[in-house]
């Protein structure tokens, strides 16, 4: 920046001024008798402080230092989490609810709904001693269901207003901070001594500023930027800012200070700052200004310095502790009380094309980042690797270890930049990717099991996507991926109707891999449902299409499902069929395993049916397969499906022997793992 020093360090974010009796006030409300107190009863639920104000008014810094003076009274920690998105948005109670259970490590399953995931959360905090901070609530609906049924924690909510409907709260309302503290924060940024030559102009400058932290901090950013000019020129262009009159008078102190300082701005400045605006959940790295701004990363690490410095943006913590803050891997926060400001301005000088264009810079950056994110944990010489050795070195991962951390780190941003890409409607090409990416990358790292709450949220935005597009294809294949969820987590039910929706869908876009997928699946529920009838049904529809299409290994496997079914239901005979026919398809394979499994299965309906000599000779002939394969294991848990059938049958001296067989096979396959 031309009119300011480039290293200036940034105040830090630990500093905390006045509030000296607003803190007393919230430090006795926790130990004020309730209702259920004086009543003489115990106190059911978690005391609930209430810190209310406007943006910019310091609200959220007074709950941080109230957390952090009482931390030591907690020793299960303190957990914060944010109620509304930086647009505006309210965040659902189940997505809080399931960061709340991340931090205890407590396992959330996908596609829960808001009153199971905030019972888990009531339940996880029964048992420990919390202090849960919930910022920028919109209302008593969202606060209500995370409330833990605990006395000994304590929720400390933030908001704008009043949170009518919860029971023993009394706010504590912020004004402006007073003089003395408001002129520290002042010399905190712009230096002590520009503050005691002229404490007068300072004290004027903090009534202009009408005590609000967040006015204070954009003027003493103001001066932070230019080391040679006096409070006194501050405060003097600070009063020829007019007033806007459309604005409440609590927020026109802060709209007049962050116009004084956008107007001071140079133009490539000023335009990456509004656009900044984009950021999804107001969280900002190099890489995602310079994708907005259309400059190099480098440009735009050291402008979000230069912001930070002025108070604009403030350091949200770098990819690792010793990474330098001027690192392309920090991140930054753009204050939620300037994201509306940043959205008029961006709104009124920038066109509609502009901004879209730059919303899909953005995407393709996050697109590509993600692939390198994902590419970089295949082995060496994969063609994932020979593609991501050609990408800019700005846009490749080091190791797994570095792509796993940033992906880590980004998460929160990650998945607000895929939602708001699929509700903006205008990029869902971009969009697609995007979620694509995001899919594939947390799969690599995290397994689809640990990323499987994530994964059901992205597979519904795809289904957003598709039915929007009419896109039969891709819409029957992520009502496939949430039935598959749905069914894992003992939805089955709800599995059910997607899995018939994606028939449907398969259907219309005459895709025969979905319809069969999808007929398997359907007989899949319903055989969770112990409906056999129906589940044997939908088998045998799915298998008549793999015969007419010569799919040999799922022929195989649907045989087999099929002969599960019909041994449940008691159907013997049809099930010796399916397993023998299924053996046979293994057979033509040339998968000697596989025959020698179907064989096996075989053998065990045989068994049930009251047939045991022919049992044994069908897992006999299973053993010598699994021999010829190779495959010890298999080998060995035959031998004592053997033995189990010979002690049946009255001979236990031949069943010892089949055992001492199946040990010898099992040591023999240790020993040869342990020295390969």
């Amino acid at each position: 920046m031309a009119d300011g020093p480039r290293r200036v360090r940034p105040p830090h974010d630990g500093w905390f001024f006045g509030r000296q009796r607003e803190l007393k006030a919230l430090r006795g409300d926790i130990e004020r008798a309730g209702l259920n107190t004086i009543s003489g009863r115990k106190e059911p639920r978690a005391r609930v402080l209430l810190i209310a104000g406007r943006p910019g008014s310091g609200r959220t810094t007074l709950a941080q230092e109230l957390a952090r003076r009482l931390r030591d009274g907690y020793p299960d920690g303190v957990v914060r989490t944010r109620l509304t998105e930086s647009d505006g948005e309210r965040v659902p109670t189940e997505r809080t609810a399931r960061e709340i259970l991340g931090v205890f490590g407590v396992a959330s399953p996908p596609g829960a709904g808001e009153d199971e995931l905030s019972e888990m959360v009531r339940e996880a905090l029964a048992v420990r001693r919390v202090l849960l901070l919930l910022d920028d609530a919109v209302d008593a609906e969202q606060v209500d269901p995370l409330v833990p049924d605990n006395p000994d924690c304590l929720v400390v909510a933030v908001a704008q207003g009043p949170l009518t409907g919860i029971p023993d709260v009394r706010p504590c309302t912020l004004g402006g901070m007073d003089a003395k503290a408001a002129i520290e924060l002042l010399g905190r940024y712009a230096g002590a001594v520009r503050i005691t030559v002229d404490p007068q102009a300072a004290e004027c400058l903090a009534e202009e500023c009408g005590g609000q932290p967040a006015a204070l901090v954009l003027a003493g950013g103001w001066l932070a930027a230019r080391p040679t000019a006096s409070v006194a020129d501050v405060t003097k262009q600070l009063c020829a800012v007019p007033h806007d009159p459309e604005r409440p008078a609590g927020d026109r102190p802060l709209a007049r200070a962050f116009r004084l300082v956008y107007e001071s701005l140079p133009g490539a400045a000023a335009r990456m700052l509004r656009l900044l605006a984009l950021a999804p959940a107001g969280l900002v790295d190099a890489h995602t200004a310079s994708a907005l701004a259309g400059c190099s990363v480098s440009a735009a690490r050291a402008m979000l310095d230069d912001f930070t410095v002025r108070g604009l943006v403030h350091a949200a913590g770098a990819l690792s502790p010793d990474a330098d803050d001027r690192d392309a891997d920090a991140q930054y926060l753009v204050p939620g009380s300037l994201v509306p400001l940043l959205s008029a301005v961006m709104e009124r000088e920038d066109r509609p094309s502009e901004v879209q264009l730059a919303r899909a810079r953005m995407l393709e950056r996050t697109v590509r980042l993600l692939h390198s994110c994902r590419a970089v944990t295949d082995p060496e010489g994969s063609p994932a690797r020979k593609r991501l050795a050609g990408l800019p070195r700005a846009l490749r991962f080091p190791t797994a270890d570095a792509a796993d951390r940033w992906l880590f780190s980004r998460r929160p941003a990650l998945l607000a930049s895929a939602r708001l890409a699929v509700a903006d409607g205008e990029l869902d090409t971009l969009a697609r990717r995007l979620v694509a990416a995001l899919v594939r990358a947390l799969a690599a790292h995290w397994g689809t099991e640990a990323a499987a709450p994530e994964l059901y949220g992205l597979h519904h935005l795809v289904l957003d996507i598709a039915e929007r597009q009419g896109l039969h294809r891709e819409q029957a294949a992520a009502l496939l991926n949430i039935g598959d969820l749905d069914a894992r987590t003992g939805r089955t039910h709800d599995a059910l109707v997607r899995y018939r929706a994606a028939l449907d869908a398969g259907r219309a876009a005459n895709d025969l891999y979905a319809t069969g997928r999808a007929m398997e699946s359907v007989g899949g529920a319903h055989q969770d449902l112990r409906d056999w009838q129906r589940a044997a049904d939908w088998y045998g529809r799915a298998l008549s299409q793999r015969l007419n299409r010569g799919e040999r290994e799922d022929e195989a496997r649907l045989y087999g499902r099929l002969g599960t079914v019909h041994t449940y239901a008691g159907h013997y005979g049809a099930a010796l069929r399916d397993w023998r026919a299924a053996a046979a398809v293994y057979r033509r394979l040339r998968d000697l395993p596989g025959q020698a499994r179907a064989l096996s299965e075989a053998g065990r309906v045989q068994e049930y049916a009251g047939r045991p000599e022919e049992s044994l000779r069908t897992c006999r002939e299973a053993v010598e397969m699994a021999r010829q394969a190779g495959d010890v294991r298999l080998q060995a848990a035959l031998q004592l499906r053997v033995a189990d059938a010979l002690d049946r049958l009255g001979d236990p001296t031949a069943a010892r022997l089949h055992r001492g067989a199946a040990e010898r096979l099992l040591e023999t396959e240790g020993k040869h793992l342990r020295n390969p």
